[in-house]
């Protein structure tokens, strides 16, 4: 099954800087994966060389075109929805339907429709008029109307109420993933997305830390919650971080047998936000 997108040994630097630093990574048709770093951790840099709106060192494939040189049949079949939704103040929202469907032979005027009715936006409204939360609406409208093979999502639930939000989510998988379409996205919000996920990528300093599927995330990492007198035994099994809630102690496991824990306490699969704050804080190898 050929790859959605594959990248290898991807490098870029700004001046003294290393945006990316050697990144690899492959996304399979079907798949969501949750592209998940800080704040300057290559995140934005990535995307914007998988767009084919930067050039990098290292192999790039995206849907097996180069995006630099083959950008405009790239756009055909990828669509990308920005953390900040710009539209023309003085624009109505019936007119942006019109200019979207007029310049892209894959936009479903149906779709973009149906969202905005249930959003309860008017076509004879100005963007002026509307709330950041509708223009960033209007603009989630427009994309995912796209009939797009790869769909790259760069907080694109910014400015939403967290109704809005799990609504867009929900309808998202509903609406948009079916044949061998994949998603692309990254966050702060993790807790929201991570019963979407397929897939799970860190990201720090322009280098990926962890690249799995979540099946796999769940066999691998396992928490131990425990009280103080099964303290040292839990300790002894090596745990690789670990932090303290209302007085107990949790103890993060990679690699360990769930069944050599269940004797010193409640056993569970961390939270990728857990996960994130362990990986990315240098205590898990």
């Amino acid at each position: 099954m050929t790859a959605m997108l594959k990248a290898s040994n991807l490098k870029k630097t700004y001046g003294k800087k290393s945006a990316l630093d050697g990144v690899s990574l492959e996304v399979a048709p079907g798949r969501i994966v949750g592209l998940i770093g800080p704040n300057g951790a290559g995140k934005t840099t990535l995307l914007k060389a998988l767009l084919g709106l930067i050039r990098v060192e290292g192999d790039l494939s995206v849907l097996g075109l180069d995006p630099v040189k083959d950008r405009e049949m790239l756009l055909r079949d990828v669509a990308f929805i920005a953390d900040v939704a710009l539209l023309p103040r003085w624009l109505r929202v019936g007119d942006a339907i019109d200019f979207t469907a007029g310049v892209h032979p894959r936009f479903r005027r149906e779709r973009c429709e149906a969202f905005l009715a249930k959003a309860g936006i008017d076509h004879s409204a100005r963007i002026k008029t509307l709330s950041k939360g509708m223009v960033a609406k209007v603009h989630l409208a427009l994309v995912t109307a796209i009939d797009a093979r790869l769909l790259v999502l760069d907080e694109p639930t910014l400015g939403l109420d967290i109704l809005a939000r799990r609504s867009f989510y929900d309808g998202l998988v509903a609406d948009y993933m079916e044949g061998d379409r994949s998603i692309l996205i990254t966050t702060h919000q993790v807790e929201e997305i991570e019963h979407l996920l397929t897939d799970l990528v860190f990201i720090n300093r322009g280098k990926v830390v962890l690249d799995a599927s979540m099946e796999s995330v769940a066999q691998r990492f396992h928490e131990l919650v425990t009280t103080p007198d099964q303290m040292n035994a839990a300790i002894a099994l090596h745990p690789v971080a670990s932090r303290d809630v209302l007085g107990r102690k949790v103890f993060l496991y990679d690699g360990i047998d769930p069944a050599a824990l269940m004797p010193l306490g409640e056993v569970r699969t961390p939270s990728v936000a857990d996960l994130f704050v362990a990986k990315l804080s240098g205590e898990v190898a």
